[in-house]
């Protein structure tokens, strides 16, 4: 990997927010404030015979991604991938060897997992037809506004899950019933998406209460995609940010309005126009900003930190706590008005306790999504297996899960093997070897195990891994330095 590769590589890793201000266009910024559902760690790839259209992109892409490079062809693209890590590629649906979703399933034959945004042309609905139905696959039809493509590669590049852990190709503008968001078919689940298609294109403020883990933000997403609106869907988890920051992260801030100002800022209220925003943990919200989020949503106005002048904002607020905001009211620690103003419509995410039948499909699909990002094969674990996971309590609810599946995958055993409370039943596949869980050791056991189903080719481990061929190199060796036999 060229140096700017590997800086580019770096600023990723770092959370930095790159910018093309030189030859490889990495002008580190400071990291965007922590708790924000942002982009700026996301890699792109560009690639079109049309100048016009690579410029286009670049243009609505390189401010808000940490890495954004261009290629005319697919030759050029495909050395570009053999030297950096990309999360998306970005292809015109015609390049000037041969058709991209021809060359694209020639990727994929070859161990590439990224995700592609096909750009088609309004009047070339074969060309549109050919794009793969293989799930990490999706669309968008020239011409379209710069919001639209920013929310077309966020939708790509988060996952639009469908039930069973397979992605459906998506199309900007394209509505997705909530099913299509939320996996799982228990009576729970089926009146939470009932009520989320209902309420979803009102206009409405809408509070989203459930437990930690539970997927408050999945449920966030559901509403948004099906309510017709055309901005983005911007998440700050309040709970996250530093509170002196908060209000500038939200309403953004004038320059020279505080030490460390040193150009004018747009909030997240500006950049969710016409769109929704999700306000994550909003119990953990500091009173003053209670007060002034409360005049925000009655009067549909913003004034950044700094100044005077109200600007008007269209922003749909769908906010989220897994605290009991009425007890947190009686309290004294969150205002009645504003509870009142947020939960015109409050719906619930269950527990995973309340929906124990989606348990084995939940554990699937993330069996689906989370062993090819590791370069393994999809496990074909038997429903006797998944079903003994139904007797594990589940405090951490869907996120535990997952965690546990990734687990499992890293440790190879069963799932229920690596809960923290095991069934008696339910032994590690390896229950005579020792378990070692030092992060050092689980990260040599897993390159070692791409590398090996590689056949030991270090370009394609890297690649799978999201590391350079360097980085990879450098740790191989120092595995065989420590080794006593040299390997």
């Amino acid at each position: 990997m060229d140096d700017g590769c590997r800086t580019h590589q770096e600023a990723i890793r770092g959370g930095c927010r790159a910018t093309p201000s030189d030859g490889h266009g990495c002008g580190h910024e400071s990291a965007r404030a922590p708790g924000l559902d942002w982009s700026c760690g996301v890699s792109v790839l560009v690639v079109s015979g049309e100048p016009r259209l690579r410029r286009l992109l670049h243009g609505s892409l390189a401010p808000r991604f940490a890495l954004v490079e261009t290629a005319g062809d697919a030759a050029t693209a495909e050395a570009l991938l053999a030297r950096c890590h990309f999360d998306l590629l970005i292809s015109a649906l015609h390049l000037p060897e041969r058709p991209a979703p021809e060359w694209v399933r020639e990727l994929r034959s070859r161990g590439t997992t990224l995700d592609v945004l096909f750009v088609a042309k309004h009047n070339d609905p074969e060309g549109a037809a050919g794009v793969p139905d293989d799930g990490r696959s999706c669309l968008i039809v020239e011409p379209f506004e710069a919001e639209q493509l920013l929310v077309a590669v966020r939708r790509c590049t988060t996952g639009r899950k469908a039930p069973h852990g397979r992605r459906t190709p998506w199309v900007e503008g394209q509505r997705n019933r909530p099913e299509d968001l939320i996996v799982g078919a228990s009576a729970p689940i089926r009146r939470l998406c009932r009520l989320i298609e209902r309420v979803a294109p009102t206009p409405s403020t809408l509070l989203v209460q459930g437990e930690t883990g539970t997927g408050k933000d999945v449920a966030a997403r559901a509403i948004h995609a099906n309510s017709g609106r055309s901005g983005s869907f911007v998440a700050v988890n309040c709970g996250a940010l530093p509170r002196d920051l908060l209000e500038s992260e939200l309403f953004g801030h004038v320059k020279g309005a505080f030490t460390g100002a040193h150009q004018t800022r747009e909030g997240l209220f500006k950049y969710a126009h016409g769109g929704t925003l999700f306000l994550d943990e909003i119990s953990e919200m500091p009173a003053p900003m209670q007060a002034k989020l409360l005049r925000v949503l009655e009067e549909r106005t913003v004034r950044p930190v700094g100044t005077n002048q109200e600007i008007p904002v269209d922003v749909r607020i769908v906010a989220a706590t897994h605290r009991d905001l009425e007890q947190e009211v009686a309290a004294g620690r969150f205002r009645g008005d504003l509870f009142y103003r947020l939960s015109v419509v409050a719906l619930r995410v269950p527990t995973l306790r309340e929906r124990a039948e989606d348990i084995a499909l939940l554990a699937r699909h993330f069996l689906a999504i989370l062993a090819p990002t590791m370069g393994l094969p999809v496990p074909s674990y038997g429903d006797a297996e998944l079903q003994r996971l139904g007797r594990y309590a589940w405090p951490g609810n869907v996120r535990e899960l997952r965690n546990v599946i990734e687990r499992s995958l890293l440790l190879d055993c069963l799932p229920s093997g690596c809960l923290r409370e095991a069934p008696v039943d339910a032994p590690s596949l390896h229950q005579d070897e020792p378990c070692d869980l030092r992060l050092a050791t689980l990260e040599q056991r897993h390159i070692r195990s791409v590398l090996q189903r590689v056949n030991g080719n270090k370009s394609q481990a890297a690649r799978q891994l999201g590391i350079s061929r360097k980085t990879l190199e450098r740790k191989v060796k120092a595995w065989a330095d420590q080794s006593p036999t040299g390997v």
